[in-house]
């Protein structure tokens, strides 16, 4: 299916949705939708992190953007025959990004009700689910969910993140230690500023094989918070929405998405 199937399935969709009181949709008045922005100016901003290996991050040596993410947003940009803009973002900054139309998605992110609140998400396309990690050293410590939620126990995690409303959900007894980028929570444990942190199990496979001195200290089938990933968009553009919804049902289906979790999650 080429752009032009996929942009008809987009326009019909978010199409229907403006229809009201009988009248046909070419008589009410719209903004342009980002779709069509996006094929007239032939560009395709993507906002990203960069920090969060292997869905997004940055390589210092050449200055770009590579993993799971950027290489879907790639061939999303490709099927759409427009060139990709990287964007760079914070977590914390995702809903205003878009509000400011800083950029047209969000190259991924978890699914949470208080985002759903002010931006859309895409249909899911992997999953992924949250575990702790702490020093090597102190596994045998840390070796259960309960065995944090102790008075005394540091947790760090980044700010404005999913994990930050689940360390306070989970570790009501510990003290939760939420750092600001560029500051990380695994970074705060490996300086001995906090004995914990919390992040998605695709991050933590990356983490310890990276930093030798971490480790996950729980098991992954204990793993909490399972959680679908999907792209974020804008709530106000219902045509954009449908075509991101239609793109990914479409790679799910033709097995795009479980080669990306193959390649980059040793899933499957």
């Amino acid at each position: 299916m080429d752009r032009r199937d996929l942009f008809a399935m987009a326009a019909l969709g978010g199409g229907a949705l403006m229809l009201a009181g009988g009248k046909p949709a070419a008589a009410q008045s719209a903004p342009a939708s980002r779709l069509s922005r996006i094929l007239e100016a032939g560009v395709l901003r993507v906002g990203t992190t960069g920090d969060f290996n292997p869905m997004s991050f940055r390589d210092t040596a050449s200055n770009s953007y590579d993993g799971y993410d950027i290489e879907a947003m790639t061939k999303l940009a490709a099927e759409l025959e427009v060139q990709v803009e990287w964007v760079a973002a914070e977590w914390s900054t995702i809903t205003t990004g878009l509000a400011a139309d800083r950029f047209d998605i969000f190259s991924g992110a978890s699914v949470s009700v208080a985002r759903a609140r002010v931006a859309a998400f895409s249909q899911p396309y992997t999953e992924a689910g949250t575990v702790p990690l702490s020093l090597a050293a102190n596994a045998e410590r840390f070796g259960s969910w309960e065995a944090i939620n102790q008075a005394g126990i540091t947790v760090a995690v980044s700010m404005g993140t999913v994990f930050e409303e689940q360390a306070r959900a989970h570790f009501p007894n510990a003290t939760i230690q939420a750092v600001q980028s560029p500051a990380t929570g695994f970074q705060e444990v490996l300086a001995g500023r906090a004995d914990v942190t919390i992040t998605s199990n695709v991050e933590a496979g990356s983490l310890v094989a990276n930093f030798p001195d971490l480790k996950i200290v729980v098991p992954g089938a204990e793993m909490r918070n399972r959680r679908p990933f999907a792209y974020v968009v804008a709530q106000d553009d219902p045509i954009w929405l449908n075509f991101v919804n239609t793109w990914v049902t479409l790679r799910k289906i033709d097995g795009y998405f479980a080669g990306l979790d193959k390649k980059w999650l040793g899933q499957g």
